[in-house]
């Protein structure tokens, strides 16, 4: 009976250490957990001010490309003004060429047949 009674006791601290010992493990699932949610929780929030961070490079980026284009715009228009203003001034330049020249050419058909 005492080799029973042993067995038994024995068998109860057993099963007493195995539960402390599931306890302890379950606690560190938990802890485990708990760690874990917390990394979830700070790599969200740092992709999240990443997020926001990049779209406001965007932003900015998109703001001085724009800027730059509307400038690139304006000097193209003063260019096209420009070649304007010269395509007019040559135009007039070579009727005045041509007018002189027929103005030569009347001068001396008209000399010659008055002679």
């Amino acid at each position: 009976m005492i080799n029973a009674e042993e067995r038994i006791t024995t068998v109860e601290r057993r099963v007493d250490n195995l539960e402390t010992k599931f306890e302890m493990f379950m606690q560190e699932m938990r802890d485990f957990k708990t760690e874990m949610r917390d990394r979830d929780n700070q790599r969200a929030t740092e992709i999240m001010e990443m997020r926001q961070k990049h779209d406001a490079d965007m932003k900015d980026m998109n703001q001085r490309f724009y800027a730059k284009m509307d400038a690139m715009d304006t000097k193209i228009d003063g260019i096209s003004k420009h070649v304007q203003n010269l395509t007019v001034a040559a135009i007039v330049g070579i009727g005045a060429a041509v007018a002189g020249i027929g103005a030569i050419a009347v001068t001396v058909i008209y000399s010659v047949l008055t002679r």
